[in-house]
């Protein structure tokens, strides 16, 4: 196991950069997940990182050694593609075993990796199947059979699991996790879905626009978002926001609506220099009338069984709310809907960040 790093990594293309300063430490055996919407660099910097794209400036170190210039067999990282690049003439064995059957080893030492590889993913019983004989699933886990042999420093996926359904999905999440848990490995995983970094990761890094917004925990970045891009993108369904400012009563401060609704705000809070924005899960609204209230709109119920989700506005911002009992509305009704205040986060209306 090895730590990575990336100091002032740029990356551009012509005069279009792609990736903007970007400083990161990652601890030997952490499960690190990039997360961002498409377009935003996660990729481009996992392929610098395993030597696939060049480094326009910077530096890369990996194991406390600079590696921009090494060729990818130097830099001793296995990676897993999306498109499970399985040959399609050789068996799911041979497909684990390609690797160091090319380096020049053993046929004994081939076949322990085989074995020791298939018990950890449970691919003993299709071992002498061609890939076009398995599922979507028992695929990924041959294209990581053939990472595990490598035994490399740095395990590296680019969004592995969005070729599959959603149920197989949380199944290799899971199993991706537990091989993780076992292997005690290094991972760089990137993914456009934030359910699979929440769900996984020890630290998720929050990208946009070839910049890192924020680096943290999950639960961390969930709680604590460091921008309204950040707030927007962690969580699902995502958070809410809606239009308004702050204000001081004689015992309190709140937040209002353009049409004068209020909510009751935690701690000495200060009147703003300009708008804000009040961020609310969907799972933190509360159903309450009163003066503490806002009116929901309601336009579409959705009952989930567990859950009843709807979505309407509030004044002329969209939310959605999510409510664990089942709640007898139809479209078109108004639901007084309220909010715990430390349940409420306010953003500057113009440069999205935490007020």
């Amino acid at each position: 196991m090895t730590g990575v790093s990336f100091r002032n990594l740029t990356k551009s293309f012509g005069q279009h950069t792609v990736l903007d300063d970007i400083n990161l430490d990652i601890d030997s055996g952490e499960f690190v997940v990039l997360v961002g919407p498409s377009g935003c660099g996660k990729s481009t910097l996992l392929r610098m990182l395993a030597g696939l794209e060049p480094i326009s400036d910077g530096d890369l170190l990996i194991g406390g050694v600079r590696a921009n210039e090494l060729p990818p067999q130097k830099r001793d990282i296995a990676m897993v593609f999306q498109s499970y690049a399985l040959f399609p003439h050789l068996t799911a064995a041979e497909n684990i075993g390609f690797g160091p059957k090319i380096r020049g080893e053993s046929a004994a030492a081939i076949n322990a990796k085989i074995k020791d590889a298939a018990a950890i993913l449970n691919l003993d019983a299709y071992l002498e199947r061609y890939p076009r004989q398995l599922s979507g699933g028992q695929r990924q886990r041959i294209a990581m059979g053939r990472a595990i042999v490598r035994e490399p420093k740095v395990f590296l996926f680019d969004e592995p699991l969005s070729n599959l359904d959603a149920q197989l999905r949380v199944q290799m999440r899971t199993e991706i996790k537990a091989l993780h848990q076992r292997l005690k490995s290094t991972v760089v995983y990137v993914t456009h879905d934030q359910i699979e970094a929440m769900t996984m990761a020890d630290r998720i890094v929050v990208m946009n626009h070839g910049k890192i917004l924020q680096v943290g925990a999950p639960l961390e970045l969930y709680d604590r978002p460091a921008t309204k891009f950040v707030a927007s993108f962690i969580g699902s369904p995502s958070m809410s926001f809606i239009a308004g400012s702050i204000g001081l009563s004689a015992t309190r401060p709140y937040f209002e609506t353009a049409s004068g609704e209020k909510l009751s705000l935690n701690g000495a809070r200060q009147p703003a220099a300009g708008p804000v924005e009040a961020g609310i899960r969907p799972e933190h609204f509360i159903i309450r009338d009163g003066a503490d209230a806002l009116r929901l709109k309601v336009d579409v119920i959705e009952p989930t069984g567990s859950e009843t989700h709807i979505y309407g506005t509030i004044g002329s911002d969209q939310v959605r709310a999510v409510f664990r009992d089942r709640v007898s509305v139809r479209p078109g009704d108004i639901l007084p809907v309220t909010a715990d205040p430390k349940n409420i986060h306010l953003f500057d209306k113009a440069t999205g960040l935490p007020v």
